[in-house]
């Protein structure tokens, strides 16, 4: 039989010792930030009831979501009409039952509605797992990809918005990050919009157009807004709206003049400035001036997002966003639990990694665990060095012997590669007189050092 050559499914990836050193410091630091404002750890599996999935995340978002087969002779049990009719989104429901989750935040809802007996609200939890998704792989976009996740159940309080803020600006900033921004809108704000034009039911139609323009500019969202329904006197009301430029104080009072006559809209708007409150009042109003901007073209997932919706992009490099997210009101009511509000942010881990490797901003920790490495010269040596070996490890020091006594250009050679910055040489003068020969593998330098010392330099 003919072997195969190995390949990658696309827009997948494997991940070497070094880049699962880099990805951990990620998902570290994430962890440490949400953890200091409160939240705890869930982990859900890794695929859902594909009926738990569908009509979350609108047409275009159902049409990624991967789909399992059924166990078995999943066409036993198809329809022979739908069968020879070859209709594949009406057969699907016949051979699928089940599908890998498409993002975090859906199976969170499902499981709140599952637990709310058990857990205590308001419920803070992150979540840091992979998601897949059917879509063409390009830079920075990959079908399996992680998402790290913070959301918070059974609190309207826009405290938990204005904190959103806090946990990107800090965890960005741990992360090495200088330069970027965390854009803000309101889902009543553009309801109000569509409102105002007299077009509410083509709210979608609208904030899915607005929402490429920095992609395809205004002369591209006009044309695209006219192709779904709108006519040129709605599009120069639209306009200045598109346009809106200034502080976001400015904006805001611009906003109330366009919104004037409408009451969600205006409601849309109390609701940014509250959140932009609470950051003054935590002592952070200087992020307003230079890092969060209200943008009112920013449209995300509107199926399912009610309230403040979030985007952060980084200017250090040609990127999508690296996170984004929002409030979603009415998201666990399609699982059973009503009146239950909620609100979550995610952060693009892969996309940070990608970032953060560009602008060489991974810390040299990050890139080797192995602190030391004791070379095995002979049996009777490493008769002498285990016991040393295992203290060592038990004091939590990243320690390796070499498993067999090669020649030392090889062992030195193994060090290299794994980017250990210290090697133990232990002969019969360092046995003899206690003295080990310690190298430092970057300078080049060697001393002579006790077991105890030892200890104490590679704690």
């Amino acid at each position: 039989m003919a072997s195969i050559k190995p390949s990658l499914v696309k827009g997948t990836r494997d991940f070497s010792p070094a880049e699962m050193e880099k990805r951990n410091f990620i998902f570290n630091t994430l962890k440490r930030v949400f953890r200091k404002y409160g939240y705890n750890e869930i982990q859900t599996p890794s695929f859902e009831n594909l009926s738990t999935l569908t009509g979350k995340y609108g047409e275009e978002g159902d049409r990624l979501i991967f789909k399992i087969l059924n166990s078995g002779d999943y066409l036993s049990k198809a329809s022979a009409e739908l069968l020879a009719e070859k209709n594949s989104l009406k057969l699907v429901p016949q051979i699928s039952e089940k599908a890998l989750r498409y993002d975090l935040t859906v199976p969170f809802a499902r499981y709140v509605v599952m637990h709310q007996n058990d857990i205590a609200f308001p419920f803070k939890r992150f979540q840091i797992q992979p998601v897949w998704r059917a879509d063409k792989p390009q830079r920075g976009r990959y079908r399996e990809f992680f998402q790290c996740d913070v959301d918070v159940v059974g609190s309207d309080s826009l405290l938990n918005e204005a904190e959103f803020v806090l946990i990107y600006h800090e965890a960005l900033l741990d992360l090495g990050l200088r330069d970027f921004n965390i854009k803000l809108n309101n889902r009543k704000i553009l309801s109000g919009i569509a409102e105002v034009i007299g077009k509410p039911e083509l709210i979608v139609d609208m904030t899915v157009a607005i929402d490429k323009l920095d992609k395809i500019g205004l002369e591209g969202v006009n044309k695209e807004l006219l192709d779904r329904g709108f006519v040129d006197a709605d599009l120069e009301v639209l306009k200045p709206i598109i346009l809106l430029s200034g502080s976001n104080t400015e904006k805001i009072n611009s906003l109330k003049s366009v919104l004037a006559n409408s009451e969600i809209g205006l409601k849309g708007l109390a609701e940014i400035e509250e959140v932009f409150a609470y950051l003054t009042k935590l002592g952070k109003g200087a992020l307003l001036e230079h890092i969060v901007e209200l943008d009112v073209t920013l449209a995300r997932g509107l199926n399912y997002y009610t309230g403040c919706i979030f985007e952060v992009k980084t200017n250090e490099v040609q990127m999508g966003s690296i996170g984004g997210g929002g409030r979603y009101d009415d998201l666990t009511g399609m699982f059973g639990l009503k009146d239950m509000t909620g609100a979550g942010v995610s952060f693009g881990a892969d996309r940070i990694y990608d970032v953060l490797e560009e602008l060489n901003l991974f810390p040299e920790s990050a890139a080797a665990q192995t602190k030391l490495l004791i070379i095995n010269f002979d049996e009777t040596i490493e008769s002498y060095t285990l016991p040393l070996l295992q203290r060592l490890r038990e004091a939590g020091i990243a320690v390796e012997l070499y498993p067999k006594a090669l020649k030392l250009k090889k062992q030195m050679g193994y060090a290299d590669a794994k980017r250990i910055p210290y090697v133990l040489l232990v002969g019969e003068e360092e046995v003899q007189s206690g003295q080990l020969s310690l190298k430092n593998m970057q300078s080049g330098e060697q001393q002579k050092v006790s077991a105890d010392r030892l200890l104490t330099l590679m704690a």
